[in-house]
């Protein structure tokens, strides 16, 4: 018997073929292909392994796939259509152990920066500028932080917070009783309360598009340092803007953006985005919390486990 195939439509790092391999699985690697050749060409696989490159949704697959899993190399499945996989028996796969690491340390890693002013005084020693008093900077220690969504990136920054004495508020709308070493569960009636500084790690859903916007942030009792690692689209760039400049929000590390494609921005999110990118108290950086080398292969392998637990290879 022929050992199952999967689609590969999206370019994977190439630690990703031997693991298939390994568990009983042939592989197709397509890197080049275009939504109207996954068309046609999905048909016969068992399944496809996904980035972002596309919609995983009716459109693409029909009415008839062969596949038996979409596995996305990320944690996000914003761009898979999760109700029509369902109705169609299709397994969808995401890998957010894989990177969770990557994001914990890199949460970490900005906040600390924008508190202690590192961009804005490594910029200015490089212009001879040697300003100490201006770049005084404030401690972690004795901080009130809020974390929104408390799943696998969540967890990662908690744990990554544990040696710096501060204190670690976490909402989960669709948990309870998690409260560990690394947190303790709020409300979120709570969290507009006492947080110092917010973290976003909650997915992109209908639910959450555009939930932090000037309404919400002005229900925050104090002024917030804003971190998002989450997806862009969960904070309104205008939004983001206002508060900044109204000091409502004193601070933000933005590593996902509402738009991304910064060449495509509508009047609006440009005249925002201009305001964005010349504040100090602002780190913008493309999309790479979860981007390290590390990461790489750890997706792949929450990929593989996942993949061979399903029982489908001969």
């Amino acid at each position: 018997m022929t050992s199952p195939a999967c689609l590969i439509i999206d370019s994977m790092h190439e630690s990703l073929f031997p693991m298939l391999t390994e568990i009983g699985w042939q592989a197709v690697s397509l890197p080049a292909i275009t939504r109207d050749e996954i068309k046609t060409k999905h048909h016969g696989f068992d399944g496809l392994i996904v980035r972002s490159k596309t919609t995983i949704d009716r459109d693409l697959l029909g009415e008839n796939p062969t596949i038996k899993f979409v596995a996305r190399a990320g944690a996000g499945i914003d761009n898979i259509d999760v109700e029509y996989l369902k109705e169609k028996g299709i397994q969808v796969l995401h890998a957010s152990e894989g990177n969770r690491d990557a994001v914990g340390e890199y949460t970490a890693g900005a906040l600390l920066s924008l508190m202690r002013n590192i961009p804005r005084a490594d910029r200015q020693v490089r212009d001879s500028i040697w300003e100490r008093e201006g770049n005084r900077g404030e401690e972690l220690m004795g901080k009130m932080v809020g974390i929104i969504g408390y799943g696998n990136m969540g967890h990662a920054f908690a744990k990554r917070l544990s040696g710096f004495a501060c204190n670690v508020l976490a909402y989960d709308k669709y948990k309870s009783g998690f409260s560990d070493a690394y947190c303790k569960e709020a409300t979120m009636e709570e969290l507009f309360v006492e947080t110092d500084i917010l973290s976003l790690h909650i997915p992109l859903t209908g639910e959450t598009r555009k939930l932090v916007n000037v309404d919400y942030l002005n229900r925050f009792k104090k002024k917030i340092i804003l971190v998002n690692t989450a997806r862009g689209e969960i904070v309104s760039l205008t939004d983001i803007t206002r508060a900044i400049q109204s000091g409502q929000v004193r601070g933000a590390v933005l590593d996902v953006l509402e738009n991304e494609k910064l060449n495509t921005y509508t009047p609006e999110q440009q005249a925002a985005f201009n305001i964005l990118r010349e504040k100090t108290n602002v780190i913008l950086t493309p999309h790479i919390a979860g981007w390290t080398y590390e990461s790489h292969v750890k997706i792949n392998v929450a990929l593989t486990q996942k993949i061979k637990a399903l029982g489908l290879a001969r």
